[in-house]
């Protein structure tokens, strides 16, 4: 039974969106009528609707890239930087995104003027569309604000991703509640007070995003960590660069490549060790210990001593000062002491190291130095260089190390025979002792290396 449509009404004064929907029915009542079809009601109102779908997303395509086309021309007359941001990080390709729903939600009331209960759904559902997009599109504002701060403003790579992220999930908690507001056609007031019953689920569901918000908070407050940081999580296997701070975890990058994440406030409620003011400062520092054998401790004749100045010259102004004040030992205080004694091979082997560090770039000279002797143990009388490099690159620092402790310990024979301790010395010994000799006795098994 064929049913004709009555025309859409279009008042003098009506809106562009009613003059579109006008123009519309006309054009599909004519098209219906040259097919043959007649004007069947639902067939006008179902068509429209597909016409108006198709028509708002080819819109907001058009659109779309007419924005991109302009911006791409302003970036590339202008070489603005903003501009390359907002493409690289698609920001207005979704911004306009709500375009279409908010299209659909101007012209579908006029098609459906019978049935109100269909032009509700529709509209709720464009509804929804619209607010998800919505979403979506302040989301990458977020995104693009973040990012741009970071690169360009945030210098000293506070941890600010966690804020955005917190911005982003209450955006999308008032969205979802907006969302079920207009599904179960309730008011969000109703819903928010129904919530007050779900606080303590609520909290416990989102436990780590809550104590990650406040951790965050503490950790940008206090400067406590920054992206690129080296930092090291006792407990953890965490030991590497920091990749990166969200709001729930902190990820980090370990010196074996593999990946290791940890919870914002394990870093707050717990200690963790830092290594940025090691990298700030430029210098890094080497603590080494090297046990010298007490046997070979030696004291120095006038001669013997002249010996090794003649082979290590370096040491001919250290020398010559204490003799001229008749003085057997240097004890100078500061960043940078030489520190050693004319009486014993091993003083004399101290000056020596505080000079050779000194008189060496490789090493920081405003850091402090110390070449110092400790408390004696069953194996020998323990020897500790503390000094600084004068670079923080791992392979430069390690190579630096290594040199250092290749030449102390190979011209250490050179001062009257100084010889570090060794487990296999006492046995050498014994071997090639002459036969009248007798033996030393046995060390205890505790002692043995």
């Amino acid at each position: 039974m064929t049913a004709i449509s009555t025309p859409v009404p279009v008042p003098v004064d009506a809106p562009a969106s009613r003059t579109v929907a006008a123009w519309l029915m006309k054009i599909i009542d004519r098209g219906l009528d040259a097919v043959g079809l007649g004007r069947y009601t639902d067939t006008d109102d179902f068509i429209y609707l597909a016409i108006v779908i198709a028509l708002a997303l080819l819109i907001g395509w058009a659109i779309q890239k007419f924005v991109l086309f302009i911006l791409r021309k302003l970036v590339s007359l202008h070489k603005s930087v903003i501009g390359s941001e907002l493409l690289q990080w698609k920001t207005l390709s979704k911004c306009c995104y709500i375009i279409v729903p908010l299209f659909i939600m101007a012209l579908v009331p006029f098609a459906f003027n019978r049935s109100v209960h269909t032009v509700v759904i529709i509209e709720r559902i464009a509804g929804v569309c619209a607010l998800i997009c919505l979403g979506i599109g302040l989301s990458a504002v977020f995104d693009f604000i973040f990012n741009h701060y970071d690169i360009h403003k945030n210098t000293r790579k506070l941890p600010i991703r966690g804020l955005v992220n917190v911005a982003k999930g209450i955006l999308w908690i008032i969205i979802v509640i907006v969302v079920f507001s207009i599904l179960l056609d309730k008011s969000p007031a109703m819903l928010l007070t129904g919530l007050g019953a779900f606080a303590a689920a609520l909290m416990l569901v989102f436990k780590d995003s809550i104590l990650g918000f406040v951790s965050g908070i503490q950790m940008t407050q206090n400067d406590m960590l920054h992206a690129g940081d080296w930092i090291v999580v006792p407990g953890t296997p965490a030991n590497g660069t920091v990749m990166s701070v969200t709001l729930t975890t902190v990820k980090v990058r370990n010196w074996d490549n593999t990946i290791v994440t940890v919870p914002p406030y394990t870093l707050v409620s717990s200690s963790f060790q830092n290594y940025r003011g090691m990298k700030e400062s430029g210098a890094r520092r080497i603590v080494k210990t090297l046990t010298i054998d007490t046997t070979t401790i030696v004291r120095l004749t006038d001669s013997a001593t002249d010996e090794i100045v003649a082979k290590f010259p370096v040491l001919s102004d250290f020398v010559a000062n204490l003799r001229k004040e008749k003085r057997t030992e240097q004890n100078e205080g500061g960043l940078t002491p030489v520190n050693g004694t004319i009486v014993t091979n091993l003083g004399l082997f101290r000056a020596y190291v505080c000079l050779y560090v000194l008189g060496n770039p490789d090493f920081a000279h405003n850091e402090q130095l110390i070449v110092r002797v400790m408390d004696a143990t069953p194996y020998g009388l323990p020897l500790e260089i503390y000094c600084f490099t004068s670079t923080t690159d791992w392979d430069k620092y390690e190579a630096i190390q290594s040199a250092l402790l290749e030449h102390v310990t190979t011209i250490m024979p050179d001062f009257a025979g100084l010889s570090i301790y060794s487990s296999s010395s006492l046995s050498v010994v014994t071997e090639n002792a002459p036969e009248h000799t007798p033996a030393p006795a046995a060390q205890p098994a505790s002692q043995e290396h």
